[in-house]
């Protein structure tokens, strides 16, 4: 199965992106050549991008804080399983205080490193970290892997706390609905909101489906339409009925 996520809201899409740019960042740092650590960096810079917003911060303590409570509500409930909602609170708790304790602005100490900075400005330019560009950078990236993965650590590792708070409240978001199969006729679904409060809808679609969901929602429908996965500019709506699975996610 494939999985397919579209955010209804704004703080969502970022939160997606950040989960990808972070999960893409881990890969490539774990790698040994120098290619793989330039990509590293270029994405360590997607992240103070979008992780800059100055209300980031201050949504994700809001949201874990919101979800504390929602916790604490369930503690004596002889219906819950006390030993996992002991596990979910303390993970709530850690990643809050861990968030909590970040000060001043996101990825402020990259960008007081004036060298990170002069490298970040000859990378929006196509080709512009070539050698004779930033020789600074050539010499960097001719390192042993070994000290520019330490630097690279440095640099990313005080970002943790926004990676793991995303990576919880997604969590907690994508474990809210209930998935249900449904089928889209002639590879189009429509359905009403009719009242349904969603921040995201998810979509398992079998992997050997040759068609891919293009999603378009509002506070009134969800539709969706399926189209063949061609490399064509015009790509035409799958004919055929595709059962697939659905779930809306709300925090």
């Amino acid at each position: 199965m494939i999985t397919y996520e579209y955010p209804l809201i704004e703080r969502v899409r970022t939160l997606l992106r950040l989960e990808d740019l972070f999960d893409r960042a881990d890969y490539f740092l774990h790698k040994t050549e120098a290619p793989e650590h330039h990509v590293a960096l270029l994405t360590l810079f997607e992240i103070l991008e979008v992780a800059g917003r100055a209300d980031l911060k201050s949504d994700l303590l809001q949201e874990l804080e919101r979800q504390k409570q929602m916790v604490y509500a369930f503690r004596d409930n002889p219906e819950v399983n006390q030993e996992a909602l002991a596990r979910v609170l303390h993970e709530l708790e850690s990643t809050y205080a861990a968030l909590h304790a970040m000060t001043g602005k996101v990825g402020q100490h990259v960008r007081e490193n004036d060298w990170l900075m002069s490298v970040r400005q000859r990378t929006t330019i196509p080709g512009g970290a070539c050698e004779f560009d930033l020789p600074s950078y050539h010499y960097w990236l001719n390192q042993p892997a070994e000290e520019r993965l330490q630097a690279l650590l440095g640099w990313i590792t005080p970002l943790y706390p926004i990676r793991d708070a995303v990576q919880m409240v997604l969590k907690l978001l994508r474990e809210s609905g209930k998935p249900v199969m449904v089928r889209a006729h002639r590879g189009t679904f429509q359905q009403m909101m009719s009242g349904r409060s969603a921040q995201m809808v998810r979509l398992r679609v079998p992997r050997a489906l040759m068609c891919i969901p293009e999603i378009s929602a509002n506070r009134y429908a969800l539709n969706i339409r399926f189209i063949s996965a061609s490399e064509s500019p015009r790509p035409r709506t799958c004919d055929i009925d595709i059962d697939f699975e659905l779930t809306y996610c709300c925090l």
